[in-house]
């Protein structure tokens, strides 16, 4: 697989390989593996929400809000 990065991407995967002694395909494969990984638990969490209406059950927009916020903060 080949992947097209722009010259920005490139320059800054290349300085931040140098800086922690890794290389750039190691650290471009660990940036596809946590994207890939959060993409999972995010349409996990959306199926979840989901099946969860279709049941009629719902949470109020308060409480909702409230986990938005709890997860920014991490």
């Amino acid at each position: 697989m080949i992947v097209q990065l722009t010259a920005e991407q490139e320059a800054d995967l290349s300085r931040m390989a140098a800086e922690t002694g890794r290389a750039v395909e190691e650290l471009a494969c660990e940036a596809v593996d946590r994207y890939l990984s959060e993409e999972a638990r995010f349409r996990a969490a959306v199926l979840e929400g989901r099946q969860a209406a279709a049941r009629g059950e719902f949470v109020p927009a308060s409480d909702v809000w409230a986990g938005v916020e709890r997860e920014l903060e991490v």
